[in-house]
């Protein structure tokens, strides 16, 4: 059997999930909470309506839900492995589907962000990193310091494992999932993730609050 880097990219994956319906649950359940929870960090890291999210990794629209009518008109931009799973939260999940341009919502799959403007301020990557190995977090934080000059904090969430040698096998993760270094879920060491954001250009430290599923959020800045 093929081991695909994680679920999401395995073949027919996103047309058979959304052909049961099922756009929430494979953003990874927990809807409601988690959505809110997304928000509020936003918030916490000084989010306003004048400001400009991108949301990377939106999936179904979770976290735009819920952004969407508190930014002003045309401030949320969205990003995701599956273009169609964010059309269908567009359509399925959105009060007020007219403050969201469909152009908008945009199928990205190697971090590369096209047609994303330059004046995003804030993004967020939750539960991206979480399914994907190191080297995309690399990926992802020298395109984002090279395509968005505005940009005044950077959010975004991963698995930690607590050593070297411990990381070298399975990690059970405070909420219970168990983690891996060589596939999906990924776990990383956080030096490692700081060496990451140093070399990329930014300042960052994981900060304390418990997520779901154990995950780990990281506040950057540029540096």
């Amino acid at each position: 059997m093929t081991q695909h880097i994680s679920p999401y990219h395995a073949p027919d994956f996103y047309r058979e999930a959304l052909a049961k319906g099922r756009h929430r649950d494979i953003v990874g359940g927990r809807w409601e909470e988690t959505g809110r929870i997304q928000m509020q960090l936003l918030r916490d890291a000084g989010l306003q309506p004048r400001h400009h999210l991108l949301d990377i990794g939106a999936g179904s629209l979770r976290l735009g839900c819920k952004a969407v009518p508190y930014l002003d008109p045309g401030h949320y931009w969205a990003t995701d492995l599956s273009g169609a799973l964010m059309r269908q939260g567009h359509a399925s999940e959105l009060a007020d589907p007219a403050r969201l341009p469909p152009h908008h919502l945009i199928e990205d799959a190697d971090f590369s962000f096209p047609g994303v403007p330059a004046t995003i301020t804030h993004a967020l990557a939750f539960a991206v990193f979480t399914h994907l190995p190191m080297n995309h977090l690399r990926r992802a934080l020298t395109q984002i310091q090279a395509r968005f000059p505005a940009l005044e904090r950077l959010l975004f969430t991963v698995f930690l494992a607590p050593d070297a040698i411990t990381a070298l096998g399975p990690v059970k993760q405070p909420d219970g999932v168990v983690t891996h270094d060589t596939r999906a879920p990924y776990h990383m060491l956080a030096r490692d993730v700081s060496h990451l954001l140093s070399t990329s250009g930014f300042v960052g430290a994981a900060q304390t609050q418990r997520l779901p599923r154990g995950q780990v959020l990281f506040h950057a800045t540029r540096a």
